[in-house]
């Protein structure tokens, strides 16, 4: 992710760049379906309607209320049976990947492990090797991504999906692939706030980078990023915030947003310079000509690169 002001350039090719510039880009497993919070909205959403659905049936006299609503109960345990066993094999996943993302061996180990324990379409299985092959190979953990079969599985994981492999495009420089998966997610699905403002905040880059920055904005002010519970995702909302500001020409917002990323870490600013390669290997193109400027200076007088990085710059 050559000085200009923020004025009349175009956003269109302004498509390159990694997801984020400090450390390898994990691929996060999907949200467990059954967590406590989601456990709350499925009694509500399922429990009740049906206890209502039963009570009627038996006011009203005949059998075919009673058949229709008996139907109606069966689809619902069943789609309860699935939730519970996809969080089971969520849990069993994640005690494989656990420390495993530390080492070359141990990721190894738990790839292979995952390919002898579960089945090659298995949803989550599928997630968990993206996680560990994003540290090494972006385009592996895309391809296994798209394994996933987003008319098959339940809505929540297949925004999940489309999330986490527009992240990887928008890393790679692919953004016109990346908006085409985000336009795919509906927010609305989404009840845990934390999964929500991570998904804005790929949404939000994806239509920054690719000409409705304006749209981006509007999104990304919808989430609080100085929440303490959004603490671990703020480095993505606030680069997704900075890219959105400099092609909505808002140049005062952008700096601002760049000092936080800053005081974050100066390391994040290096995701918007063009002329160093981020830590995936990848050398991101294409980013605003001010919000590039800006990056630089202000990681220059972090002092979080040595002298020579300058010289080379310049």
């Amino acid at each position: 992710m050559a000085a200009k002001t923020v004025g009349k350039a175009s956003p269109k090719g302004a498509d390159k760049g990694p997801a984020s510039a400090k450390g390898p880009v994990k691929v996060a497993p999907p949200p467990d379906p059954f967590s406590a919070e989601n456990r709350k909205q499925l009694a509500l959403r399922l429990g009740l309607p049906l206890v209502i659905g039963w009570v009627i049936a038996f006011l009203i006299p005949g059998w075919i209320p009673k058949v229709v609503v008996g139907v109606v109960t069966a689809v619902g345990v069943g789609l309860l049976v699935y939730a519970v066993r996809y969080a089971n094999k969520a849990k069993a996943v994640a005690a494989i990947v656990q420390g495993a993302t530390q080492t070359k061996e141990g990721r190894a180990e738990a790839l292979a492990k995952l390919d002898a324990d579960f089945k090659k379409d298995d949803t989550a299985a599928l997630f968990a090797k993206s996680q560990l092959q994003m540290q090494e190979d972006p385009r592996a953990a895309l391809k296994t991504l798209e394994q996933v079969d987003l008319a098959k599985v339940m809505a929540p994981v297949a925004d999940e999906a489309r999330a986490q492999r527009g992240m990887i495009h928008l890393m790679l420089g692919e953004t016109d692939e990346a908006k085409r998966l985000v336009e795919g997610i509906d927010l609305a699905r989404h009840k845990d706030a934390r999964t929500r403002a991570t998904m804005t905040a790929i949404i939000a880059e994806a239509w920054a980078r690719s000409g409705q920055a304006k749209r981006a904005v509007e999104l990304l002010d919808k989430i609080d990023d100085g929440d303490a519970a959004f603490a671990e995702i703020q480095p993505q909302l606030l680069r997704s915030r900075a890219f959105a500001h400099a092609w909505s020409n808002e140049t005062k917002q952008m700096k601002a947003t760049l000092k936080r990323l800053a005081h974050l870490n100066a390391q994040y600013l290096m995701g918007f310079i063009t002329k160093k390669k981020n830590p995936m290997g990848v050398a991101p193109r294409g980013v605003h000509p001010l919000l590039e400027k800006e990056a630089f200076d202000m990681l220059m007088r972090s002092g979080a690169v040595p002298r020579r990085t300058e010289m080379r710059r310049h």
